[in-house]
């Protein structure tokens, strides 16, 4: 039976795939554990459990679509919101606080505002990992033998190049990106 199965695109595990997962389900995730949890750690591991609970097919594609959204950022201005807000926060830190923030953000990256709390810091490189370890967890195996690479490449290595519109040593230039940030963070 498992030749059939083969044969006709069935199959017991995990097959190299570069389908996203759908973005209304990604971000459904994203906005559960962040109502679900009180701090990373806990959205951490709620995610985990949350993405082992689907086929290895979309544990894979939720990797992908967190590749696809980091790729979509990747520019000069959210660059230097990261710098004023943390001397260099994750984008992936931005995805985890959600569909609004993070779209308002690409749109906007001084929108950022609205998460900023004293003592904060804004970095949260776990939750590139979290599909990682689900897959893990689920199947033994490495989820990175299952990404087809020849037909996803949105993903790092193969970001857009930009010139930086600002300078670290330019406070001015970093002022002008993002003023909101700049004058509720930035250090006088």
């Amino acid at each position: 039976m498992g030749l059939l199965n083969k044969l006709f695109g069935k199959s017991d595990g995990p097959v190299k795939t570069a389908e996203m997962l759908d973005e209304d389900l990604y971000w459904q995730i994203v906005e559960q554990s962040l109502a679900e949890t009180e701090d990373q750690d806990e959205q951490e591991q709620y995610l985990i459990r949350e993405i082992g609970k689907l086929s290895t097919r979309q544990m894979i594609g939720f990797r992908l679509r967190t590749d696809q959204l980091l790729y979509d950022t990747y520019n000069s201005e959210m660059w230097c919101a990261g710098y004023v807000m943390n001397q260099g926060c994750s984008d992936d830190w931005i995805i985890s606080r959600g569909k609004e923030v993070y779209y308002n953000a690409k749109e906007n990256v001084d929108s950022l505002i609205t998460e900023v709390e004293e003592g904060k810091e804004y970095e949260f490189e776990a939750f590139w990992y979290v599909a990682l370890e689900a897959f893990q967890n689920k199947t033994g195996k490495d989820l990175y033998d299952f990404i087809d690479y020849d037909n996803f490449k949105m993903r790092e290595g193969n970001y857009k190049k930009f010139e930086f519109t600002w300078q670290e040593d330019d406070t001015e230039s970093m002022k002008k990106t993002c003023p909101n940030l700049f004058s509720a963070i930035w250090p006088s």
